[in-house]
């Protein structure tokens, strides 16, 4: 599909990496400015806080990360190409990057089927890891294009745990059925699961716990019962 060709950095080269890890954030027109901040600065605060960094050198075996955001069918853009977290300064630039990027598109609706075939791009070009996910965050339903089953059937997906993060609203009802989409519909693979951020201000504390779950050996996000409580 159109924008998976767009990646500019080569895969860096990984022996013995443990996890590809790709983290996918909602730009979509849903999304305020107020709450893109939010949902940026609570990932660049997940990403360095104590709890994931001791669950990224948990072993010696490093983590590879990437990021990006995603909203309309062609609108997907990279905050941070593949990157090998094998020691903390490296994590801490990481962070830094996505601390400085900027918002590429807010006025485009959310394909989410696009946004994972991008995912499944990505994660072709990771470093050769023992396990590989895709994070898919987003406020949400799919409203454009293909649906996750189609992107399924069609992308490289064979291998791959897709976890989700449903940033819950105020709107009960609809958030509801939000929920029901993603473990319906979105997250895939054996223990894949979806954490649920309680409004973009609890963006920080949902995704540090997932990264803790994805990350901390040996499960990397693959054996927890999956949990709606806030940790």
């Amino acid at each position: 599909m159109a924008g998976l060709g767009s990646l500019i950095a080569p895969a860096v080269e990984a022996a013995e990496c443990r996890l590809a890890l790709v983290l996918a954030m909602d730009v979509s027109s849903s999304v305020d400015a107020r709450e893109d901040v939010l949902q940026r600065g609570g990932m660049v605060a997940a990403l360095t806080s104590p709890e994931v960094r001791a669950a990224f050198f948990a072993t010696d075996q490093p983590v590879a990360l990437a990021v990006y955001e995603w909203s309309g069918r062609y609108n997907q853009e990279v905050l941070l190409n593949w990157t090998l977290i094998d020691r903390p300064s490296v994590l801490l630039h990481a962070a830094e990057v996505i601390a400085q990027s900027k918002r590429s598109h807010n006025d485009f609706p959310t394909a989410m089927g696009y946004a994972l075939g991008y995912g499944a791009g990505m994660l072709e070009r990771a470093p050769d890891c023992l396990y590989k996910t895709l994070d898919m965050a987003g406020d949400g339903q799919n409203n454009e294009g293909f649906s996750p089953a189609q992107a399924y059937a069609a992308f490289p997906f064979d291998g791959v745990t897709v976890n989700g993060l449903v940033v819950n609203g105020a709107d009960y009802e609809a958030e509801t059925g939000l929920i029901a989409f993603y473990k319906g519909q979105v997250i895939r693979g054996a223990g894949a699961f979806v954490e649920i951020a309680q409004g973009f201000e609890d963006y920080e504390r949902a995704m540090r716990r997932k990264l803790e779950r994805e990350l901390t050996p040996p499960v990397i996000g693959n054996a927890i019962p999956d949990t709606e409580s806030k940790g």
